[in-house]
């Protein structure tokens, strides 16, 4: 199964990749390839947009209609690319970084008016590419390049962003469980509207090594530790839920697609 996915849906060309040994980016686009070819989608329908990270790179592998843009920017054009052709399924890929920090704006507005996109963050809690800064989704007292006596910062909750800023399906999932990632990602591309996947990956290159956490198993195995399905989670007392990260599918709403109310008025006059 492995080899047919890369012989059907990569750019073999253009392997192998730059990412670190350990890195868990490629569990994650793994994950996605998988969810699309579990859909049937036609490769010539969906188009993948990345902006700038480790992550971003992902789009240079991928034998879809693809578009490597700028830092932060990858739902502003992913935005253009829906509107212009509505049929497309639209799917960002994209950094804690490139996507809160920079991208942050692009975000809550994308969410805002629910515009068709599924958007998978790869969330390493760190920049990777750039030379480990620290990012807003870096723990509160963990170090980076940017932040070598610990992060004061608090640490963003992206899906509660998300969900916040009005996105109608938010998940989140792990490189530990990566059946979850690609059975998220299917049913953001099903979801009519603004689909947001967070998946928790490792980056044992800067976080691991600054934070001192270990190789890539062990950092795997702190995921798995860390975090909880929602079901369970809200069984809890409130004092065993003190530090753990919820992981499963968090938010889901129906609201009117921005694309059909857009027509729907143009249609009108």
């Amino acid at each position: 199964m492995g080899n047919n996915l890369i012989e059907k849906y990569y750019r073999t060309e253009r392997l192998p990749h730059i990412w670190c040994p350990g890195c868990g980016n490629g569990i994650v686009l793994r994950a996605i390839v998988k969810a699309i070819d579990n859909l049937g989608l036609n490769k010539d329908d969906i188009c993948v947009v990345s902006g700038i990270g480790c992550s971003s790179r992902a789009t240079g592998y991928l034998d879809f209609n693809t578009v490597h843009t700028t830092h932060g920017r990858a739902l502003a054009f992913a935005t253009g690319i829906k509107l212009a052709n509505p049929n497309l399924h639209v799917i960002v890929i994209t950094g804690d970084g490139d996507c809160a920090a920079i991208g942050g704006n692009h975000l809550i507005h994308a969410a805002r008016r629910n515009i068709d996109i599924t958007t998978v963050v790869f969330n390493n809690n760190i920049y990777g590419m750039t030379g480990g800064q620290y990012s807003p989704t870096t723990p509160t007292g963990d170090k980076g390049t940017t932040a070598p006596y610990g992060n004061i910062d608090p640490n963003f909750d992206l899906c509660e962003l998300a969900k916040s800023a009005g996105a109608t399906y938010v998940s989140r999932s792990t490189v530990y469980g990566a059946n979850m990632i690609t059975k998220q990602v299917e049913e953001g591309i099903k979801n009519k509207g603004f689909s947001f996947i967070e998946a928790l990956t490792i980056c044992p290159t800067y976080y691991g090594r600054k934070n001192k956490k270990g190789d890539a198993p062990e950092m795997i195995n702190q995921l798995k530790e860390m975090t909880i399905n929602v079901d369970a989670y809200y069984k809890l007392p409130q004092e065993k839920r003190e530090g753990r990260i919820v992981i499963g599918e968090l938010y889901r709403v129906q609201r009117e697609e921005y694309i059909e109310k857009y027509n729907r008025l143009i249609n009108s006059f």
